[in-house]
């Protein structure tokens, strides 16, 4: 071969290859929709202080109508003296009107965030080493995006499913003191949400350290959120002239009983379900622990050595509750009159309030210290079952996307929108495919942000399984 040829061979190859990397690094059509959809959604500022989830609603709606989805099948909710606060209910319309729709719910409210705080600018999408930074870019309007780029990939292909597809994007989620759609959905227009099941937030996947997908996490079920108020009181007096009924004093001894004290380990379908997946993917020493805990009694000592390592295993164990906040006395020169602590708890599901407050008041042994429960109770429900009509089409989407991932399902030691729609009768389900690696999201905190591969996997794992869904007969 002379040189002439083996250099025009060489050249094709080279031109080859910038062909294929620049067509690797174009987004195909829909992706490159997609990314300017989420890109409007995140740059929306929908916090609580200066924010609009209305602005936010109009603008997702306004794509929804472009990809044809009639006007009819959208309308924003909000309370009148709530204007801001807008949700944007929409339906895709199936076959079977006498099949129960599924609920695709995301939050599109954000954790404020000051921009001489951050890196870069919360409200501005950025992307940058393979990631996206910003406030909202992980929670929650990835799924936002991708559940309203579900609807409108839908109706372009001319998908028809068999059960309604209800898309609910809400507001207050983070500030649900304030206000908070699905709550008040719930209680004012219950059938905009009701569903057959839910998918939300609250779960999603873990990568190795070499970024190697190796659990994809399924949430069933909630913990139960409920603070308690612990008083002590005393007629006071000068300091000069101590008691023996000092109420900082009695208080105090009673919060240390309290923190050295465990619920009972009680496992449910989902943590049982957790720790049996997660074994087989930890260390020996590790999994031999899990497995101990799994036993009947279980295993206290190794169930103390799994919470040296992560507190959150300790979490999904058994209620926890532990003081965070503490105020008492009114003077630098006078016995204390009155000291009150707050007790924070995260109950089992099913098991009654009524119950953990006994057990407080028993911890604690002293009759002196009053406990009762403050702000709005929290709500227990049934856990959403983990039926093979909602496992097998994770399964199935997941192997054709990571070969070979571990299944795990989970219960959430935290709260999501979701324990309202689970104490309507809706089963929910957190499940999104968005993998992160061990130093996670950073979401509520600066530098929020979410891998771009795992957003991009997440919204094509969602697209396929909401389909799958859609059309089953269960």
């Amino acid at each position: 071969m002379s040189a002439r040829a083996r250099l025009a061979i060489l050249s094709a190859a080279v031109a080859a290859f910038f062909a294929t990397s620049a067509a690797a690094q174009t987004p195909a059509p829909d992706e490159a929709a997609f990314r300017d959809l989420y890109k409007q959604l995140v740059e929306i500022n929908t916090t609580r202080s200066v924010g609009s989830c209305t602005q936010a609603a109009e603008a997702m709606r306004a794509r929804l109508l472009a990809a044809g989805i009639p006007a009819a099948d959208t309308q924003i909710l909000a309370p009148p003296d709530r204007p801001q606060d807008g949700a944007l209910i929409a339906v895709l319309h199936g076959r079977d009107r006498l099949a129960k729709p599924i609920l695709l719910l995301a939050h599109i409210d954000v954790v404020e965030a000051k921009r001489e705080d951050w890196e870069r600018d919360p409200f501005k999408l950025v992307e940058e080493k393979g990631w996206f930074y910003a406030r909202g870019a992980s929670d929650d309007k990835a799924m936002a995006a991708v559940f309203t780029d579900n609807l409108i990939r839908y109706r372009k292909q001319g998908f028809v499913p068999r059960r309604d597809i209800k898309l609910a994007l809400t507001c207050g989620e983070e500030t649900p003191d304030v206000f908070n759609s699905v709550k008040w959905l719930t209680a004012t227009k219950p059938e905009v949400l009701n569903a057959a099941f839910a998918l939300n937030e609250g779960a999603g996947g873990e990568l190795d350290k070499n970024e190697k997908p190796v659990a994809l996490q399924i949430q069933a079920g909630e913990k139960v959120y409920q603070d308690f108020a612990l008083d002590a009181s005393d007629v006071g007096g000068h300091s000069s002239r101590p008691t023996k009924n000092n109420p900082i004093a009695r208080l105090s001894a009673g919060l240390v009983r309290l923190n050295a004290y465990n619920f009972p380990i009680a496992l449910n379908q989902a943590t049982r379900g957790y720790f049996e997946a997660q074994a087989k993917l930890s260390s020996p020493e590790v999994a031999a622990d899990m497995r101990a805990v799994l036993k009947s009694p279980p295993d206290e000592a190794a169930a103390e050595r799994l919470w040296a390592i992560n507190p959150g295993w300790n979490g999904s164990l058994r209620t926890t509750c532990v003081v965070t906040e503490i105020s008492g006395g009114h003077a630098t020169n006078a016995l204390p009159q009155h000291v009150r602590a707050n007790v924070n708890c995260r109950i089992l599901p099913g098991v009654p309030m009524t119950e953990i407050q006994q057990q407080i008041v028993n911890v604690l042994a002293d009759d002196k210290i009053s406990v009762a429960p403050t702000g709005e109770p929290g709500r227990q429900s049934p856990l959403p079952p983990l039926s093979e009509q909602i496992m097998e089409p994770v399964r199935k989407v997941a192997d054709t996307i990571w070969p070979g991932v571990a299944i795990v399902p989970t219960m959430s030691t935290g709260a999501t929108d979701g324990r309202f729609l689970n104490a309507s009768g809706v089963p929910t389900y957190g499940l999104s495919g968005m993998f992160h690696d061990a130093e996670g999201s950073h979401a509520h905190g600066l530098n929020e942000r979410i891998r771009v591969k795992s957003l991009m996997n997440g919204r094509r794992f969602l697209y396929e399984v909401v389909k799958l869904y859609a059309n089953s007969k269960g």
